[in-house]
């Protein structure tokens, strides 16, 4: 049996185009086995306009259950996308560890008070091979939290087509050890393709130093609305299998088997 899974989506909850109703359809009709949605939650001291409003995460988390009961013929899975900050760790614990999840994607986004992937502005004047380093140990970081089931699009800060000087592998061979300590997982985003990068995160040619060191894959669409659902999957496919891959992971009650890639 084929068996795919999509648990990178956001709904309007966050920052997306249509209700968590509204994928179930197009999510059978390309052959998910099963869809997560993961909605970002973000702890800054203003409320963001792309994050899930606290007020209304109870309410998230009961129609993602509904969906739940009531669907046939898909699993629903619930998460959330949780932005890491450093000085947030508890307050990120405490807020997550008694909810009813599958899983809990960890990202980053922002660097000191700005986020790497709002506009090509934030890249002006800063010294790019220290703003690299910083974000991958930030990564590593997060991946060392014990916080997170799965990172988000290690190296987002590729998302305009900023690249360090030099050689960036000691960059991956860095967060894929960690991921591998912590028993954290990776995606392939394949969303980079919808952005000026045209491609997916993490940078293809570093994806065999994550096999090498055993960290768990798992292909993303971090769609933002019903038509992106598994957009680019045959070719996030090949491209893991290429780098030695030959299992996926998969969630549920914030605990991960692996099942053959499709």
């Amino acid at each position: 049996m084929i068996y795919k899974t999509d648990y990178h989506i956001h709904t309007y909850y966050s920052d997306g185009i249509g209700w968590p109703e509204d994928y179930i359809g197009r999510a059978m009709e390309i052959g998910l086995s099963e869809i997560g949605f993961s909605d970002h939650l973000t702890l800054t001291d203003e409320q963001q306009d792309w994050s899930i409003k606290l007020s209304m995460l109870g309410e998230y988390i009961d129609r993602i259950n509904k969906l739940k009961e009531s669907v046939t013929g898909i699993k629903v899975r619930l998460g959330l996308e949780v932005d890491y900050f450093p000085d947030k760790e508890d307050e990120i614990y405490k807020l997550i560890s008694f909810l009813p999840l599958d899983y809990v994607i960890g990202s980053v986004h922002y660097m000191g008070e700005g986020t790497v992937d709002l506009g090509p502005e934030y890249y002006e004047d800063k010294d790019i091979d220290k703003l690299f380093e910083s974000y991958f140990k930030l990564i590593a970081q997060a991946a060392s939290s014990g916080l997170f089931d799965f990172m988000a699009h290690p190296d987002l800060v590729r998302i305009f087509r900023y690249y360090p000087s030099g050689n960036a592998e000691p960059m991956y061979r860095l967060l894929a050890g960690e991921l591998s300590r912590s028993d954290v997982a990776f995606e392939i985003n394949t969303n980079g393709m919808n952005k000026p990068l045209k491609d997916f995160y993490p940078d293809r040619r570093y994806l065999h130093i994550f096999r090498e060191e055993g960290v768990p894959v798992c292909v993303n669409s971090d769609a933002h609305k019903p038509a992106r659902l598994g957009q680019y999957f045959d070719d996030a496919y090949r491209l893991v299998r290429k780098a030695g891959f030959s299992e996926m992971a998969i969630f549920c009650n914030r605990k991960r088997e692996m099942r053959q890639l499709p």
